[in-house]
């Protein structure tokens, strides 16, 4: 059984009704749940955070380490294109994870192509809308299973 960390970074707690044309409808709760009940049919524990704060990213981040998260399913939206804090803490703990975004960041505006995460992630999922934290479930679920 793993421990999975869902990481949702500023604004996502708007969902379903911040710019549904790019973000879709799917509220955040309804993503968390759709992850939960996926994580429990696989045997395992799936916990998660949204936050507008990027201090409280870092330190969840932080307790990630000690508490033994196996990987992070993380769309740091903003900070994407911003914070080397959220960089140096994933880098400092050192667990894998996925970056995930709902829309196309690379079909987008200029500044929102460049990710300070996408080089140190596992993968990247983006474009998908609310699937993509689906998408990046399967991915860490396998991921974890070829590393056993």
């Amino acid at each position: 059984m793993a421990t999975i960390l869902v990481l949702h970074g500023p604004n996502l707690n708007l969902l379903g009704s911040r710019e549904p044309e790019i973000y879709g409808t799917d509220n955040l709760e309804d993503i968390n749940q759709r992850l939960t009940a996926l994580s429990v049919d696989g045997r395992h524990h799936l916990l998660a955070l949204q936050s507008n704060a990027e201090y409280e990213l870092v330190e969840r981040i932080h307790d990630a380490s000690r508490e033994g998260v196996n990987i992070i399913l993380f769309n740091p939206a903003a900070f994407t294109h911003t914070s080397v804090a959220l960089r140096d803490a994933l880098l400092a703990v050192a667990i894998p994870f996925i970056e995930v975004h709902l829309s196309n960041v690379h079909g987008r505006e200029p500044f929102r192509q460049h990710s300070y995460f996408a080089d140190i992630a596992i993968g990247t999922i983006s474009g998908f809308g609310a699937m993509s934290y689906e998408l990046a479930l399967n991915a860490a679920l396998d991921h974890l299973n070829q590393n056993k």
